[in-house]
C-alpha cells in the first residue's frame, strides 16, 4: 500500500515538472526566435561588415558550445534546476546588453550580448536532460517529447511578440534595440518559470533507476568511456549533423529573407515561426514513434527529411514556400534530435546524464558555429543555391552509416 502512495505520488510531481518545463520552453521559445532572425543582420548593421554575417551566428554558437560542457558537469554536480535558473538570468542579461550595443552602435556590446545569450541557449538545451530524467527508458523518449511540445506555444508566441515591433519601420540597427531588450524581459520570466521545478529531476532520476547492487555497474565511467559505449557515436554523430544544420540555415535565414530575396524584415518572423513549429508540433507523435519504431530508423529517417527540405531551399523565395522548407527541416530536426537525446540517456547513469549531453552539445554547437561562418561566406560569394546544397551534403551524409552500423552493434541500456 505504502509504495502504492508513493509511486502515485512520484507520478504528480513527474506531470507537474514535466508542464513547468515545457512552459519554461515555451517562453524561451520566444528569444530563440529572435535570435534567428536577426543576429545577422544585428552583427552586419552595428559592424557594417556584410563579409562578416556569419560570424554574429558563429559568437552565439561558440560561447553555446563552451558553456553546454560546463553547465553539463555542473548539471551533473549540483542539479538541473539550479544550472538552468543561472542559464536563463545570464541570456537575460546577454539581451539587454545587445540591446544597449545595437542603440548606441557598440560592435564590443553586441559580441559580449551574444557571447551571454548564447551561453544560455545551452542550458536551455539541456532542459531535455531534465525531462530524460523523469521516465524510465520504454517511455523516455515520449517524456522528452511532452517537455519539448512547449516550444509549440512559443512558435505562436514569437511572431506575436516580434512582429508588430518591426511592422511599418525602417530597419536600422538602433530600431532592433526594442526587441532585444523585449528579449531580456522573457528570458528573465523563463528563469522563473523553471525555479518552480520541485524536486530536482536528478532527484528523480535516482529514485527510478536505483543504483545495482554491482558497485562497477552503479558507479560514474569517465566520458571517454561512456562515448565508446555501443549506440553512442551513432546518437552524437546525427545530433552533431542535424544540430549543426539546423542551427546555421536558421540562423542565417533572416539575412538570406531580408537582403537576398528582398522582402521585409517582419516577414522573417512568420518563416523563423513556421521552423519552430515544424521543430515541435509533431513532437508527441514523434515521441511516441521513436519508442515504437527504435532509435537508429528514426536518426537516420531525420537526417534525410532535412536533407529534402535544405536542398529545395537553394530554389525558393516567396515567404509561403520558404515557411514551408523552414517547416520541413524542424520536423526533420525533431526525428534526430528526439531519438539522439533518448538514446544517449537510455546508454547513460543520472550521475552521467548531464557531462554526455553537454559535451554533445559543445561539439554540436562547435559545428554549427563553422558551418555558420562557411556558410555566410558562400552566401556572399556563391549564392543560396550553394549554400543549400552543401547544408543538403552535410546532413545526409551520416545516414547510411548509421544504417549500416545498426547491423553490427545494438545499443544496451545502462
Amino acid at each position: 500500500m505504502a509504495e502504492l502512495v508513493l509511486e502515485q505520488a512520484l507520478d504528480r510531481v513527474v506531470r507537474r515538472n514535466t508542464l513547468v518545463l515545457a512552459a519554461t520552453l515555451a517562453v524561451n521559445s520566444a528569444v530563440v526566435q529572435l535570435v534567428a532572425a536577426v543576429s545577422s543582420l544585428t552583427f552586419v548593421f552595428v559592424t557594417g561588415e556584410k563579409g562578416l554575417l556569419g560570424l554574429g551566428p558563429a559568437i552565439f554558437l561558440v560561447s553555446a558550445a563552451t558553456t553546454g560542457n560546463v553547465a553539463g558537469r555542473a548539471m551533473d554536480r549540483y542539479g538541473r534546476r539550479p544550472v538552468l535558473i543561472v542559464g536563463f538570468l545570464v541570456g537575460g542579461t546577454g539581451c539587454a546588453i545587445t540591446a544597449l550595443g545595437t542603440h548606441v552602435g557598440s560592435t564590443p556590446a553586441v559580441v559580449l550580448g551574444f557571447i551571454l545569450t548564447g551561453s544560455s541557449s545551452a542550458t536551455a538545451q539541456l532542459v531535455r536532460t531534465a525531462a530524460g530524467d523523469m521516465y524510465v527508458p520504454s517511455r523516455r523518449a515520449r517524456g522528452i517529447s511532452y517537455v519539448l511540445s512547449g516550444s509549440v506555444f512559443g512558435a505562436i508566441l514569437g511572431p506575436t511578440v516580434f512582429s508588430p515591433l518591426f511592422a511599418g519601420k525602417q530597419l536600422t540597427a538602433d530600431a532592433l534595440a526594442v526587441p532585444w531588450l523585449a528579449a531580456a524581459g522573457i528570458s528573465i520570466v523563463s528563469a522563473c518559470v523553471v525555479s518552480l521545478v520541485r524536486p530536482d529531476t536528478k532527484r528523480i532520476a535516482e529514485l527510478i533507476s536505483p543504483p545495482s547492487e554491482d558497485p562497477a555497474e552503479s558507479r560514474s565511467a569517465p566520458l571517454s568511456e561512456i562515448v565508446r559505449r555501443p549506440g553512442v557515436i551513432p546518437a552524437m554523430l546525427a545530433a552533431f549533423a542535424s544540430f549543426g544544420v539546423m542551427a546555421s540555415v536558421m540562423n542565417l535565414t533572416g539575412y538570406v529573407v531580408v537582403e537576398k530575396h528582398g522582402h521585409a524584415q517582419h516577414e522573417v518572423f512568420p518563416i523563423i515561426g513556421a521552423h519552430v513549429l515544424g521543430m515541435y508540433a509533431l513532437v508527441l507523435v514523434v515521441g511516441a514513434l521513436v519508442d515504437r519504431v527504435g532509435r537508429t530508423p528514426a536518426l537516420a529517417s531525420g537526417l534525410l527529411v532535412m536533407g529534402a527540405s535544405t536542398l529545395a531551399l537553394g530554389w525558393t523565395s516567396s515567404v509561403e514556400a520558404s515557411a514551408f522548407l523552414l517547416f520541413g527541416l524542424g520536423i526533420g530536426w525533431n526525428i534526430s534530435y528526439v531519438a539522439a537525446a533518448a538514446q544517449l540517456a537510455d546508454l547513460t547513469l543520472p550521475s552521467e546524464r548531464g557531462r554526455l549531453f553537454g559535451f554533445n552539445d559543445f561539439s554540436s554547437a562547435m559545428f554549427a558555429a563553422v558551418l555558420a561562418l562557411l556558410g555566410g561566406l558562400t552566401l556572399e560569394t556563391l549564392g543560396v543555391a550553394a549554400m543549400a546544397i552543401g547544408a543538403t551534403i552535410v546532413v545526409t551524409a551520416p545516414a547510411p552509416w548509421i544504417l549500416a552500423r545498426r547491423r553490427r552493434e545494438a545499443p544496451v541500456e545502462v
